[in-house]
């Protein structure tokens, strides 16, 4: 059966609060109920399906991981990431306890197995000019690591943990409950199969200890505010010899002082003079590499988009550049002097008068900012 989203499965949107999921599961879990159902595979199949799909949801740590990074956060099924039968104790009525669910999906086989370590995300914020160039950085990680004075085992030294006598080192206590065999993780040693007697002192029996990591990450030239890099295995450490998991470094950009985004181009906008629109003429133009010059045509009206070719950003793939936009706009003066006034008297009488052309009304919410970006907001 092919996997489909955990949301799709209950039925319930994305934005379903904690009733919502509960009361969802329940419908399926009493429709699907193998009792119910005996002999037909498709039913015990689409009960084990809603049983994972709840079995992450109703975890708020884990919900929240896999809206974030899907399936692959939370393991491929509900057992990968240390199934906790316990998250199904308002469902006794369905089940007649906690029993069924860990032969359904495979649980009741023995100790708790190995458990991938979970992701871990760090926001880091760079300049402008950073993410036009690409950096190099430094980030201290907090996490936890195997503690040294015990070696992860989490006894004292001169001792080791002692096989649990409760569930005798299977990690879980078994009873028969109508026609299934329940299995539920032992309480007295938490599924481990052993107990400590002794514990450490540097980690207290825990086997690992918290620390800051130094991680040396390069972030690429280009890249976009909200995009994220991954490190594999410099997440948390796994239970019981489990895999690590990754670490995500969300990259924000902070904004430019003169220059906008779209993708890998750029947009600014530069004052002309008025008789350098009309005559013609040079104007300097600034740019991530330092001034270009832009030759402007005679007659140019204010609001021309000028383009310069390669000068935006460079792509993340390693290949090429955008381009920049630059804006030309008539510069008007607010302070004159008396010869400055009186030759601006002289043009005056010299231009045509008695005809006013239309011109396009600027929309109130035109604020100046690169035309796709307004398409954004519009569509959303």
């Amino acid at each position: 059966m092919s996997k489909r989203d955990y949301y799709e499965v209950l039925g319930v949107p994305r934005n379903a609060d904690d009733q919502q999921i509960k009361s969802a599961y329940r419908k399926l879990a009493l429709q699907y109920h193998p009792d119910r159902n005996p002999g037909d595979r498709t039913a015990e199949e689409r009960f084990k399906e809603a049983a994972e799909a709840y079995a992450v949801l109703a975890d708020s740590e884990k919900r929240a991981r896999y809206d974030r990074f899907g399936r692959a956060a939370v393991g491929g099924s509900a057992g990968s990431q240390g199934f906790d039968p316990t998250i199904f104790a308002d469902f006794n009525d369905i089940f007649g306890g906690l029993g069924g669910l860990g032969d359904l999906f495979g649980f009741g086989t023995g100790r708790r197995g190995p458990a991938r370590g979970a992701d871990l995300r760090y926001d880091l914020e760079i300049g402008f000019e950073e993410m036009a160039s690409g950096t190099e950085t430094t980030l201290q990680i907090p996490r936890e690591e195997l503690c040294e004075a015990c070696n992860g085992s989490g006894a004292a030294a001169g001792s080791r943990p002692d096989t649990c006598q409760q569930c005798r080192g299977r990690g879980q206590v078994r009873f028969q409950q109508g026609f299934l065999t329940v299995a539920r993780t032992c309480g007295h040693c938490r599924g481990t199969g052993t107990v400590i007697r002794t514990p450490c002192s540097e980690c207290h029996g825990r086997g690992r200890t918290e620390q800051q990591r130094k991680l040396t990450v390069k972030v690429p030239a280009g890249i976009g505010s909200g995009q994220r890099l991954r490190l594999f295995g410099d997440g948390e450490h796994g239970e019981t010899g489990g895999s690590p998991g990754d670490l995500y470094v969300v990259v924000h950009v902070r904004d430019h002082e003169f220059f906008q985004r779209e993708d890998d181009d750029l947009y600014c906008a530069v004052s002309v003079s008025f008789p350098t629109l009309a005559l013609g003429g040079t104007v300097e133009v600034p740019t991530l590499a330092g001034s270009e010059t832009v030759t402007v045509p005679k007659g140019t009206p204010t609001e021309t988009r000028f383009r310069l070719r390669g000068k935006g950003l460079p792509r993340v793939s390693g290949r090429g550049r955008g381009d920049l936009y630059v804006t030309a706009r008539a510069e008007v003066p607010t302070s004159l002097t008396r010869e400055q006034k009186a030759l601006l008297a002289e043009l005056d009488k010299t231009m045509p008068r008695g005809r006013t052309d239309p011109l396009r009304p600027v929309a109130a919410d035109d604020d100046g900012r690169p035309f796709f970006d307004r398409v954004k907001d519009i569509f959303g």
